[in-house]
């Protein structure tokens, strides 16, 4: 793996891609300045800051076409992330289109579908097999899987820099639009210049950039939290990610519903993904690390959930949902993932939507590139926050609602507490959860689900 010093292969592109590339800045560059030689004044057509999975999807795709991609990424790889490390079939397809090899052969875990458990039931829901996302889901531990992700940009073109911490945007004086960012490359924290017309924020929930351009998180829109460990099981095989529903607080008399859910994923390798989503923190104030390790306590010894089984410190992290930073294109600055609060605020799953508006604004500033005027481009790139509220709005406003039921009891009523036992509702929970619809099904709830997340207000 490079480090801080030493210069990043240069990977393979078709040799047609690489004259596009270098008639469209009009340079001639060498083969080591086109590897990102670490200079003052590096200028790339488009700047992905953070290479986790929007900001490497969006650069992969960006690459794609040809145009010189600068990724930067303030860490080295491999990293850590706090996830529960499971993916749907969203995810999945996003894979798939960017080419990689998804077999268990190559590192995966795959599984068939979700474990509901609330009360004393339990069920099991296969994924569906649909037309737009195949029928099975992933498990891969995060460190591996960003890097995998960020190695397949650069495999395909993207000019990954590795320990460039990203320190502010440049901008025109005249305009307020971002030209390039600043940023300290390595140990010693070099200073350099990055400049570029088009620049994408993917440095997560933090996204200092985003700031820097006075792109604020929205405080009607629910900050949740994830919290996680690793124990060695004999359970890490298990072929269903597991997700148990009426998450309660151990230390509260009133045993009250928290808006969220526990989760135990196995790994493959001798060990399971355990850990919690709370889904609105702002009605609730507990300490996770210590809820997480009293709702471990509670399940049965032969799982191997006990203090001598953990293989990892418990870590959180935060989770920005619901589109919670606006506006997500503005002076030529793209929001993407983290940054841009694509977390579903229904379940907490991340990871797809990620990629998936990383893909968003990847084809959305390869159309703008191909405008001849400034005013096209702009009229171009101002699609991107629309193609996000036709993706999500529908669908995170039911999120919205359902966590809110969860996290205000009195709304939600005993009765409806215990008929989340209820297999009926357990199905609905379900397809609410993985977003995965049939928009030419004959199935009712599908059909319903469908329907709702169309027409439900986004605002």
């Amino acid at each position: 793996m490079p480090g801080p010093e030493q210069t990043v292969p240069e990977p393979t592109v078709e040799a047609g891609e690489r004259r596009t590339r270098e008639q469209r800045t009009g340079e001639q560059r060498t083969g080591e300045q086109r590897t990102g030689e670490r200079r003052t004044g590096e200028s790339a057509d488009v700047i992905v800051v953070g290479a986790g999975p929007a900001g490497s999807t969006a650069a992969a795709h960006l690459a794609r076409t040809g145009l010189d991609v600068l990724l930067l990424e303030k860490s080295a790889f491999p990293r850590e992330k706090v996830c529960g490390d499971g993916l749907t079939p969203r995810a999945v397809k996003q894979l798939t289109d960017l080419g990689i090899d998804v077999t268990e052969e190559a590192g995966w875990l795959h599984n068939q579908g979700l474990r509901l458990i609330s009360g004393r039931r339990s069920l099991e829901f296969d994924w569906p097999e649909l037309s737009a996302y195949p029928g099975y889901g992933l498990v891969r531990r995060r460190a591996d899987f960003d890097e995998l992700l960020a190695r397949k940009a650069a495999s395909v073109g993207a000019r990954l820099v590795e320990r460039a911490n990203v320190t502010g945007p440049l901008l025109d004086e005249r305009t307020g639009r971002i030209t390039g960012v600043t940023a300290r490359l390595g140990e010693e924290r070099r200073p350099v210049t990055y400049r570029a017309p088009v620049v994408v924020a993917a440095d997560g929930n933090s996204t200092r950039l985003s700031v820097a351009m006075k792109r604020y998180r929205r405080t009607d829109r629910a900050m949740g939290v994830a919290y996680r460990t690793y124990f060695t099981t004999p359970r890490h095989e298990d072929r269903y990610l597991e997700a148990w529903l009426d998450l309660r607080d151990p230390g509260d008399p009133a045993g009250r519903l928290l808006p969220g859910y526990a989760w135990v994923f196995g790994m493959g390798d001798g060990t399971a993904n355990v850990g919690l989503g709370v889904l609105d923190t702002a009605r609730t104030e507990v300490d996770w690390r210590e809820l997480l390790r009293r709702w471990c306590d509670g399940l049965p010894p032969e799982y191997g959930y006990t203090p001598d089984g953990v293989t990892e410190p418990i870590r959180g992290a935060a989770l920005p949902m619901g589109l919670n930073r606006r506006p997500h294109y503005a002076d030529g600055l793209l929001l993407v993932g983290d940054a841009g609060g694509t977390v579903s605020p229904g379940t907490g799953e991340g990871i797809a939507y990620a990629m998936e508006s990383g893909r968003y604004a990847a084809e959305t500033i390869v159309q703008a590139l191909a405008r001849r005027t400034d005013r096209g481009r702009e009229l171009a790139l101002r699609a991107y926050p629309q193609a996000l509220r036709s993706a999500y709005a529908g669908y995170f406003a039911l999120g919205r609602l359902a966590a809110d039921l969860l996290g205000r009891p009195r709304l939600l009523g005993a009765a409806g507490a215990a008929g989340l036992g209820h297999p009926a509702l357990l199905k609905v929970a379900f397809r609410l959860m993985v977003n995965l619809t049939e928009p030419n099904s004959k199935d009712a709830l599908d059909r319903l689900l469908h329907l709702l997340g169309r027409v439900a207000p986004g605002k």
